[in-house]
Formats: structure tokens, C-alpha cells, sequence
């Protein structure tokens, strides 16, 4: 994939999918049974995910078994599509509409919330006309030499996140405050959006370049 901006989306996009399988599989492990409420814990008894808060999750489906195979067959089809059809002219509301619907189902709060910001970039990147040149800053072109710095902090960031934190909590021992954990959360998304946006910056950049004939 040649898109900086797109490799942006179909890596954090990947990352996403694993997250809403990992819930998924937590809420089918629970059972053929009914959660205590809209909201629950995918891993509720799991000292593994103890230092994410037991993975917070929602469902309108009142039967944890049923939520978890919908999250699991959303997470295959959204992993499908953020690395073979991102080409699409709709690829973005596709990302869009099986966020929200993840949401619904027991996929998280995470994995969603990191889907729709991906089909909003998606949206809001349109393919620059082939052949057009354009003037490229200075501004433009460190924000371009930035990128691949920005797009591998954030899989480091995101990798931390998980299983990063809870290897470190479950098999270190370590004794990780609140802070942490949502400081790495929060650093994870601030890496995220400099990666799209930087990577949309390095699309056009390159575009701009005038080719040699």
C-alpha cells in the first residue's frame, strides 16, 4: 500500500479488530447467559485484565453468548475490510457503520471509538488529482518527514496499551497507577490523529512532486 494515510488506517485499523475479537471472545467464554445490564466486564473474573477495569463493554442483545459471536463476526469483517477495501469510494462510512454497530454489541468502547475516527479519516482525505503539482512549505514538507516517527509511536503506543499494560501488571507485577494507564491511553489517541494527519500530509506531498518524463 503506497498511501501513507491509508497504511495509517488499515495498521491502527487492524490493531482495532484484535481488540473487538478480544472482547468478543471474553463475553462468549461468559456464556449462554444474560448481562447484569446494558453495560458489563468482558473479562469481569480475568486477572490478565484486571488493569483495564475487567474491559468495560455495552450491548442492546440481553445475552452475553449472542453478543460476543456478533462482536467476533464484526471484528473478521472489519479486518476485512480495513486491508483489502479501503480503495472504495464508501470505505469510510463502511468503517463508520460497523463501529456504531460494534458498539452495540459488546465490541467495546475502545475498538469502536478508534473505528469511527478511522472512517472519519477516511472521509476527510479525498485523493489529490494525479499530475496536479502543488506548492509544498516548509511546514508541509517536515510534517511529511515526520511521519513514519509518528505512525511507529503510535503502534508502540497502541501496542502498549494492549497487551503491553497488562503484560506488565499480570506477569511483572507491576504496580501501575490510574495515571499511567490513561496517560498511555491518551497518548495513544494524540499519536493516532498525528499519524492520519501527518500521513495525509506525506499523500499530497508526494503528489506534488511533478513527474519525470
Amino acid at each position: 500500500m503506497k498511501s501513507a494515510a491509508k497504511l495509517t488506517v488499515s495498521t491502527f485499523g487492524i490493531l482495532a479488530a484484535v481488540a473487538g475479537l478480544e472482547h468478543g471472545m471474553g463475553e462468549i467464554l461468559q456464556g449462554n447467559r444474560p448481562p447484569e445490564g446494558i453495560m458489563f466486564l468482558s473479562w469481569p473474573d480475568s486477572p490478565f485484565f484486571q488493569i483495564l477495569s475487567g474491559e468495560p463493554a455495552m450491548s442492546l442483545i440481553p445475552n452475553l453468548l449472542v453478543s460476543g459471536i456478533l462482536a467476533v463476526l464484526i471484528s473478521l469483517v472489519f479486518l476485512w475490510w480495513v486491508t483489502t477495501q479501503l480503495h472504495r469510494k464508501f470505505a469510510g462510512w463502511v468503517l463508520i457503520g460497523l463501529s456504531v454497530l460494534w458498539l452495540l454489541v459488546g465490541g467495546g468502547f475502545g475498538p469502536p471509538i478508534l473505528g469511527l475516527i478511522l472512517g472519519v479519516a477516511v472521509l476527510l482525505n479525498p485523493a489529490v488529482e494525479r499530475g496536479k503539482t502543488h506548492k509544498v512549505s516548509g511546514v508541509r514538507r517536515f510534517l511529511s518527514r515526520l511521519w513514519p516517527w509518528v505512525y511507529a509511536g503510535g503502534l508502540i503506543a497502541w501496542l502498549l496499551l494492549f497487551p503491553g499494560l497488562n503484560l506488565l501488571d499480570y506477569s511483572l507485577q507491576l504496580s501501575l497507577s490510574d495515571a499511567v494507564v490513561y496517560g498511555v491511553i491518551l497518548s495513544s489517541f494524540l499519536f493516532l490523529l498525528l499519524a492520519i494527519w501527518t500521513g495525509a500530509v506525506r499523500d499530497r506531498a508526494q503528489r506534488a512532486i511533478p513527474r519525470r518524463r
